[in-house]
């Protein structure tokens, strides 16, 4: 299958115009049609309808594909030119918003005293767009968090041959106003605070439908959605009484206003990893083995 003639489909299915896939891409809206055209040969089957321009049932289950081949191909791409190339003193480093950050900025401390030249770039992105970006060569490393039972390694996509390790791992807490009925718990079980009104921020905690599937119980009902990368936005709406969050312990002590009860059950801690291509050398290397404890130099931390 041609990924020329697969992606004009992911573009113009995305985009529901042809005219609108053809300014997009750089073709005529002649080309895209074309190409439309060979991959229904191809395929021996019409992979999307003209009139609206949506995708045929066919042309349904050929998305379900057509993103995951796109990305392999990316991937693979960018796997070849990291082996071909030699690595410079320059890193692109991304990071989840509560991933790590003062063991990254420790790390990034080391590096640049054993590699003086060292520039480095870190972007703030979110957990979903990590992975690929780590596998198209976007970032050279990232650090990403979630959600995990103690020594479990995090559920990622999976995008490319890559290699992850665990960096650390924090206690959760359930944040809440500090006049909040429960703020002066000891700890808290999550299971009895399904009826209680959650935040619901997808870049920074589990969504109240993944509280759900953790406990088991129906409930956590979300009134606010924050979409954003700013916790403290997020801490901000919590201390107003918009809703709870669920966060890794440490994240409240600099806002006032705010309490952090430590999560009883079920047994969970708020995981960090990092994300790189196999065989990673150069700075980004020597970044990665400090972060896991694995530089030689540098005695782990625990």
């Amino acid at each position: 299958m041609d990924l020329h003639l697969l992606r004009t489909f992911l573009t113009v299915a995305r985009l529901g115009s042809f005219s609108a896939a053809a300014r997009d891409l750089g073709y005529t809206q002649s080309a895209v049609s074309q190409h439309i055209a060979a991959l229904e040969a191809d395929l021996g089957a019409p992979v999307l309808e003209r009139r609206p321009v949506v995708p045929t049932a066919v042309g349904a289950r050929l998305l379900e594909h057509a993103g995951p081949l796109l990305l392999r191909a990316e991937a693979a791409r960018a796997d070849i030119a990291r082996m071909t190339t030699r690595p410079t003193a320059r890193v692109v480093i991304g990071r989840t918003p509560l991933a790590a950050a003062e063991e990254l900025a420790t790390a990034l401390a080391g590096a640049r005293r054993t590699v003086p030249g060292l520039l480095v770039q870190v972007r703030v992105l979110s957990g979903a767009a990590l992975p690929a970006a780590v596998a198209t060569g976007e970032v050279d490393l990232a650090l990403v968090d979630g959600v995990a039972a103690p020594n479990d390694p995090l559920h990622l996509p999976d995008t490319s041959p890559l290699a992850a390790a665990g960096v650390g791992e924090r206690p959760l807490a359930v944040v809440l106003p500090r006049d909040h009925p429960l703020a002066g718990r000891a700890r808290l079980r999550l299971t009895d605070l399904a009826d209680a009104v959650w935040l619901d921020a997808p870049d920074l905690m589990p969504t109240p439908d993944q509280l759900c599937g953790i406990t088991g119980a129906d409930g956590f009902r979300a009134r606010v959605r924050y979409e954003g990368a700013d916790p403290h936005g997020l801490l901000a709406l919590v201390a107003a009484g918009h809703g709870l969050a669920l966060l890794p312990s440490d994240a409240a002590d600099r806002v006032p206003g705010l309490a952090a009860v430590p999560l009883a059950s079920p047994r969970l801690v708020h995981r960090t990893e990092i994300l790189h291509s196999r065989g990673l050398d150069g700075p980004g290397g020597l970044i990665a083995a400090r972060l896991t404890g694995t530089d030689p130099d540098r005695a782990p931390t625990g």
